[in-house]
């Protein structure tokens, strides 16, 4: 069976963690360009003032992702570069450096894909309650707007937002990302409810106003899979990637994705029970806005937890063994978790799956030969490709994949020291230099996946 012909290969990046030119041709600041100003947040206090220079290094990038074959570059807007604070005059500087990346995109045969938010948020709406505030919502719609006025004609392939599970979780209430602030979950919930009318939103601005679009969101979470084939340690592992631990609770599915996909939030779970007391009383009629028909059901997905069924008829989680293989960052490499993650979410959701995120960080350094090998990442993007064909073979809608990252970058709190690329960068020069891994990439974008 294999991939379909029209699959969509893609590379992805984010604004804040490759475009640099942070305070150039008028834009704003955002919740991130302040906080790595702050000293201790981020490894080495670095920051992403020119990170990889992106802004002035657009045209070598999009040959770069050219170079790939039939590629698809998930990228991101900043929204304070095109409003500057987030909600007043539309920056044209900042529309047209968009509108030059995209069109350098196309002329090299490269489909652009708008994410709207990557956790950017403009820094002059957080001092207005940010994503507490409940006028935030119409914020992002008028974002959308200008977005799709601006873009739509050339780009029909938009997601909403990425990882709401991490910006609202590490930037608000465990602190460790912007604007890194701790609040209790009385703000949480209400935040959650906000983003998601926001989404919805969007989702109908941009069906009114860019025809012949596209439309996905991109959440994220660990994904769970069985310890063995049988049928009661799969049905563990399904249960467990729909539930809601309390102590970890902003990594789940069903609270950021139930209400989008199915109108609903996961009232049954004792979690939603205990603090659905904090959303808006009538936040059931929101559900109207919020549940917008979708084109894909994106995912981040980088590892999975291993599960069985109890001999209570629970879910149990069960213990990686001795010496499991991991990424640089300890992330562990189970490359089930394309295979597992894609089927349980697709019968939930019966929505086209594309894995928005997948990848891994190495100890990359330039070899003697003046090349980067890594052949940890070649082996990762080949065992997890090949279980993300098996879940097609399956009969799983998978209509995409995107790489996380196309060039190494500023990795968020972690600074300049893990590289997640396929393109190598030399942060002192600017250099980029593929990887071993970026060659393997294009074999597979090449073949459609039948290299695999």
């Amino acid at each position: 069976m294999g991939f379909k012909k029209d699959f969509m290969w893609g590379v992805g990046s984010a604004a804040y963690q490759i475009e640099g030119g942070a305070f150039e041709d008028g834009k704003g600041p955002s919740i991130w360009d302040t906080f790595t100003h702050e000293p201790g947040h981020v490894k080495d206090d670095d920051n992403g003032d020119i990170a990889c220079d992106h802004y002035h290094r657009y045209e070598e990038d999009a040959s770069l992702i050219a170079g790939l074959g039939r590629t698809v570059y998930r990228f991101s807007i900043c929204w304070s570069r095109i409003i500057p604070d987030g909600d007043g005059e539309v920056n044209p500087k900042g529309i047209d450096f968009y509108k030059r990346l995209i069109d350098a995109l196309l002329s090299r045969g490269v489909t652009p894909c708008i994410v709207l938010f990557h956790w950017d948020l403009p820094q002059a709406l957080e001092d207005r309650g940010g994503w507490l505030n409940p006028e935030s919502p119409m914020w992002f719609k008028r974002y959308t707007e200008v977005c799709a006025k601006a873009f739509g004609d050339k780009c029909k392939l938009f997601f909403t937002f990425n990882e709401p599970q991490c910006f609202i979780g590490e930037g608000y209430y465990h602190g460790a990302n912007a604007p890194g602030k701790k609040l209790p979950m009385s703000d949480m919930m209400p935040m959650v409810h906000n983003v998601l009318i926001a989404h919805g939103l969007s989702v109908t601005a941009l069906r009114e106003l860019v025809p012949g679009v596209k439309v996905g969101y991109a959440p994220t979470t660990g994904g769970t899979a069985p310890i063995t084939d049988s049928p009661a340690d799969v049905e563990a592992a399904r249960q467990a990637l729909f539930r809601i631990d309390e102590e970890w609770w902003m990594w789940n599915v069903p609270l950021f994705s139930d209400p989008v996909m199915l109108g609903h939030y996961p009232e049954e779970d004792p979690f939603f029970k205990k603090y659905c007391e904090f959303l808006p009383e009538n936040y059931m009629e929101d559900m109207r806005t919020i549940c917008q028909p979708l084109d894909y059901y994106g995912q981040n997905i980088y590892y999975a937890h291993l599960w069985k069924m109890g001999e209570d008829g629970n879910p149990e989680y069960v213990k990686k063994p001795t010496g499991y293989a991991k990424s640089l960052i300890n992330w562990a490499v189970t490359p089930q978790a394309l295979y597992w993650a894609p089927k349980f979410l697709y019968e939930r959701y019966n929505t086209p799956i594309v894995i928005t995120e997948n990848g891994m960080a190495c100890h990359d350094a330039i070899s003697l030969d003046g090349k980067v090998h890594d052949p940890n990442r070649v082996d990762y993007i080949h065992r997890y490709l090949r279980e993300l064909r098996r879940a097609v073979d399956d009969g799983v809608d998978v209509a995409g994949y995107f790489h996380w990252s196309f060039t190494d970058n500023f990795e968020w709190c972690s600074g300049y020291t893990d590289r997640f690329g396929i393109v190598y960068v030399d942060y002192e020069t600017q250099k980029r230099i593929p990887k071993d891994s970026y060659y393997f990439y294009k074999s597979v974008v090449e073949s459609n996946g039948e290299n695999l």
